[in-house]
C-alpha cells in the first residue's frame, strides 16, 4: 500500500501539468518549460543529490551492476532496432528510451518505502550513473533523430548538467559539505526540478490521442523496459556475491518506468516528443499493475 501511494502522490503532479495545459492550451508554452528545466533548475538537483552525503567506495558495486546491465541492453537494443525500424526517430526512440528509467524521481522514494532509508545511499548513486546514461547515451541518440553524429556528440558536452554533476563529484571528493543555508537552497532547486519535469510530462500527455500511440514501437519499448532488461538483470545478479537487499534495490532501479527526462531531451531536440511522450505513459500505467506484484519479485533476490 505504502508503495502505491508513493506512486499516486508523484502522478498527481503530471495531473497538474496535465490540468493546467487543459485549462490554458497555448498560453503554456513546453519549450519554454524544457529549457528552464533543462538548463537551469536541474543543475540544483545534480548539486544538491550529489553533495547529499560522501560518495563511500564500497558502495560502487551496485551502481556498477546497473551501468553494466544498461550497457549490455544498449548493445543487444542497437541492431535490433534497426532491423526493426526504419525512421531515425523511431530508431533513436526504440534504442534508447527503455534505458532512461525514472530513478530518481519515482525510484528514490520507492526504494526508501520499500528497503528504508539505509538504501538511500545506493539509491543516490545509481541515480547519479543514470544522470550520466542521460546526458551522454540519451544525448546522442535523441539527437541523431535530426543531427549528424558529429552534432550529436557536440550537444553532450553543451548541456551545464553533465558540467554540473562532474563538479558536485569533485567537490564531494574534497570533502566539501554545504551550510544548511546552501544545502536549503540546492533543495528547493532540486525540488522545483523534480515538480517541473513531473508537471511537464502532463503537458505534453494533454496532446496525446489514443489513436496515434505508435503500437508497434510502444510494444518494443515495454517488452525492452519490462522483459528484457529485468531478464539481463536477473542473470547478472544471479552470478554475483551481494547482499539480497542492495540486489533487489538495483533490480528496482532497472523496472522503473520512463523517466520524464525523455521527453525533456526528445523536446530538446526535436525527436518527436509526443511519441515519446506516449511511451512515457504507456510504461507508466503498465507500472501501476507491476507495482502490485513489485515487492514480491524483489523478495526472490
Amino acid at each position: 500500500m505504502q508503495t502505491l501511494f508513493s506512486i499516486i502522490g508523484i502522478y498527481l503532479f503530471i495531473a497538474v501539468g496535465f490540468g493546467a495545459k487543459y485549462s490554458f492550451k497555448d498560453k503554456i508554452d513546453d519549450r519554454t518549460i524544457t529549457l528552464l528545466s533543462i538548463y537551469f533548475l536541474q543543475i540544483f538537483l545534480t548539486f544538491w543529490g550529489l553533495l547529499k552525503r560522501p560518495i563511500d567506495t564500497n558502495l560502487l558495486l551496485a551502481p556498477s551492476i546497473y551501468l553494466a546491465i544498461t550497457l549490455m541492453a544498449l548493445l543487444l537494443m542497437i541492431p535490433l532496432s534497426k532491423l526493426l525500424f526504419r525512421d531515425t526517430k523511431e530508431r533513436s526512440i526504440a534504442t534508447v528510451a527503455a534505458l532512461i528509467g525514472n530513478t530518481g524521481n519515482l525510484g528514490i522514494p520507492l526504494g526508501i518505502a520499500l528497503f528504508g532509508e539505509q538504501s538511500v545511499p545506493y539509491l543516490t548513486l545509481i541515480n547519479l550513473v543514470n544522470v550520466f546514461v542521460v546526458y551522454t547515451i540519451g544525448v546522442f541518440y535523441y539527437s541523431r533523430g535530426e543531427f549528424s553524429v558529429r552534432d550529436s556528440l557536440l550537444n553532450i558536452v553543451k548541456l551545464p548538467v553533465l558540467w554540473a554533476a562532474m563538479g558536485a563529484i569533485a567537490l564531494n571528493l574534497i570533502g566539501y559539505h554545504p551550510s544548511d543555508a546552501v544545502d536549503k537552497t540546492l533543495m528547493m532547486g532540486a525540488y522545483a526540478s523534480m515538480t517541473m519535469q513531473l508537471v511537464l510530462f502532463g503537458i505534453y500527455l494533454y496532446g496525446i490521442k489514443l489513436g496515434e500511440i505508435n503500437a508497434k514501437l510502444s510494444l518494443w519499448v515495454s517488452g525492452t523496459k519490462f522483459i528484457l532488461i529485468p531478464m539481463i538483470a536477473w542473470i547478472v545478479l544471479g552470478q554475483i556475491e551481494m547482499e539480497s537487499s542492495v540486489k533487489g534495490m538495483v533490480f528496482l532501479e532497472l523496472m522503473v518506468p520512463l523517466a520524464v527526462a525523455n521527453v525533456n531531451l526528445a523536446s530538446l531536440y526535436n525527436c518527436s516528443p509526443r511519441t515519446v511522450t506516449a511511451e512515457v505513459f504507456v510504461t507508466s500505467v503498465l507500472f501501476l499493475g507491476i507495482a502490485f506484484i513489485l515487492p514480491t519479485l524483489l523478495q526472490m533476490f
